[in-house]
């Protein structure tokens, strides 16, 4: 079997790549950005808006799985028009590319922002949608329709993850975590936008790389799946919990920003039942990973610029 990972460099991507490899399926990255963490994979330059190079990319390959896009909340709100065509035609052109290409499934990387605004307590992917208040969760709204759309339409096999709260090793830079614990080594305040209630069932990024895989599972066709995570950590245990590891942390509180996720109680049972998937690293376990590889990249940077 042979994979094209959209966004295969990224964040979430890129352990997607790792856990494909250790299962012995060939890989192929196509990102604007080289994957710079391993040397094993073939690896396309282009933008999801070109769509003759993501056909090209695509040719020959069994599987796409479509994790390339605007991530970043307040990118998306500051830049609501480049955000809007990555996320939205770019997906478009991820299923063209499959459909032209003959390949059998996408699977698309969703986010459980999609429940945002729905009002009722507990959830799982039969609860309908609400209209969201967010652009970047109308963004990936549209880009799951056009999945269904597409296996209604032309037979193409497709399956939704809508994944929890990632963190960990990779992570982008504007995710709280990383902010956090940057202002921590930084020595400086760890700023909280709220009162710091808010909670969120993080995910280590390599749980949700490891349901990425098993939904290459002949039973994840056409199906959504809620890849969300068991612990409720609120904003304000993060920042105790980096005070504990780091020591002498000011923590202090802003205005809340427009358009948060609050957090909802989001069942992940479906993904346990038909996937075998659950979380598998605890919150403090997998903070405490990752403030390790933080610390060591940091080294490395450092090491880097002597050596200049």
């Amino acid at each position: 079997m042979r994979a094209l990972v959209t966004g295969g460099a990224g964040f979430i991507g890129s352990h997607v790549v790792d856990k494909l490899i250790d299962r012995g399926i060939k890989v192929r990255v196509f990102d604007m950005v080289y994957p710079t963490f391993r040397e094993d994979v073939e690896y396309y330059k282009g933008s999801l808006l070109n769509f003759e190079e993501l056909c090209f990319a695509a040719n020959s390959v069994d599987v796409i799985f479509h994790l390339a896009a605007v991530a970043d909340v307040k990118w998306v709100y500051e830049d609501p028009h480049s955000s809007e065509n990555i996320n939205v035609r770019g997906t478009l052109n991820v299923l063209e590319a499959a459909r032209k290409n003959k390949i059998k499934k996408v699977i698309y990387g969703s986010t459980i922002w999609v429940y945002s605004n729905v009002d009722v307590n507990l959830i799982d992917e039969q609860t309908p949608l609400s209209a969201p208040s967010h652009l970047y969760t109308a963004t990936k709204v549209a880009g799951e329709y056009y999945c269904k759309a597409y296996s209604e339409l032309y037979g193409l096999e497709t399956t939704i993850l809508r994944y929890g709260i990632p963190y960990g090793p990779r992570a982008r830079d504007g995710a709280v975590i990383p902010i956090f614990v940057k202002q921590a080594l930084e020595g400086k305040p760890i700023t909280i936008a709220g009162d710091g209630m808010q909670y969120r069932k993080f995910v280590y990024v390599e749980d949700i790389a490891e349901g990425n895989v098993l939904a290459l599972k002949p039973i994840a066709k056409n199906k959504i799946y809620n890849l969300e995570g068991e612990e409720k950590v609120s904003i304000r245990q993060i920042a105790e919990s980096i005070q504990k590891i780091v020591k002498n942390v000011e923590v202090k509180y802003i205005e809340g920003r427009r358009g948060d996720f609050s957090g909802k109680n989001i069942s992940n049972k479906k993904a346990k039942d038909e996937l075998g998937w659950g979380p598998e690293v605890l919150f403090e376990e997998g903070l405490d990973r990752y403030i390790k590889w933080y610390k060591e990249q940091a080294k490395e940077r450092d090491l880097s610029r002597v050596v200049v």
